[in-house]
């Protein structure tokens, strides 16, 4: 009996172990473009506009010799999704403060450029989150005052954004090394990139602190001028956005993000930019009712 029946019980599990890898193997996201239609028939016959601020570097900008192009780490994921569904799409370039109403709108479809998710936001649209945001603390070459952390800024001039994130990380920096008896973190604001530059360039600032993305294509494309100090991760999610009833659309971008990170095609996309691997998290849906 045991002779008969042991290698039949193998082979019925062998088989079904079998046909459970088929069945994950064709569950799972792929590149399918000719199955737009039946994939996604809300996008079917639509051109999808995304829109953009051109001059948010390395996530979206325009190269020096075409100014007609954009390109960019979120320029390049987007068009790299919507390949992989078969969707056609246009860019829509304009003021930063104006994307998200014109997504409320019905003017644009998506918002595809370095945005920040929060619960509030999540009630209005719909997120696909693919990254985390980095803050990066730039700083003259060298490093001059050996600024390694958040940790190791007692004593500096710390430049960061009027308002923004980054004065948290100062004044609790400011905090700590002040109860350890250590001279603080003086802190200076600035209005714009161009100004906080200037801080550094004139040295009134020891570090200026910005999106890591763009702290890191500064120091790219300045080198022997500026360094990275250092780089720490804010928890902030980021993504790209679609209004609440566009469903096919938001799925869309969800299987091309799933392909994209399976390939590491967005690992790519983010060297070519000079942007943190270790930013990139797996994709995941977000939104809240």
């Amino acid at each position: 009996m045991k002779r008969v029946h042991i290698p039949a019980a193998a082979a019925v599990l062998a088989t079904l172990s079998a046909l459970c890898l088929t069945s994950v193997a064709e569950a799972a996201p792929a590149c399918e473009p000719a199955k737009l239609a039946e994939k996604y028939p809300g996008l079917a016959g639509r051109t999808i506009k995304i829109g953009v601020d051109p001059q948010t570097p390395p996530y979206v900008m325009r190269p020096a010799n075409d100014f007609a192009k954009l390109i960019g780490v979120d320029a390049d994921v987007a068009r790299a999704v919507f390949d992989c569904a078969g969707v056609k799409y246009e860019f829509v370039a304009g003021a930063w403060s104006g994307l998200l109403p014109a997504v409320r709108a019905g003017q644009l479809d998506v918002l595809w450029d370095n945005l920040y998710y929060n619960p509030e936001r999540g009630k209005i649209l719909d997120f696909v989150i693919y990254m985390e945001a980095g803050t990066g603390a730039m700083t003259q070459a060298g490093n001059p005052k050996k600024i390694i952390s958040k940790d190791a800024m007692c004593g500096a001039v710390a430049a960061v954004t009027l308002g923004g994130f980054e004065e948290s990380i100062v004044k609790e920096a400011d905090a700590t090394c002040k109860a350890a008896g250590k001279p603080g973190v003086e802190m200076m604001s600035f209005q714009d990139v161009a100004a906080g530059i200037r801080l550094i360039d004139n040295k009134r600032a020891d570090i200026m602190m910005w999106d890591a993305g763009l702290i890191d294509t500064l120091v790219a494309e300045n080198p022997g001028k500026y360094d990275r100090a250092f780089m720490t991760l804010s928890g902030i999610q980021i993504g790209p956005a679609v209004r609440k009833d566009d469903q096919d659309l938001l799925k869309a971008i969800f299987d091309g993000m799933t392909v994209l990170q399976a390939k590491k095609e967005q690992a790519a996309i983010f060297k070519k930019y000079n942007v943190d691997p270790s930013s990139q998290v797996t994709a995941v849906i977000k939104n809240e009712k």
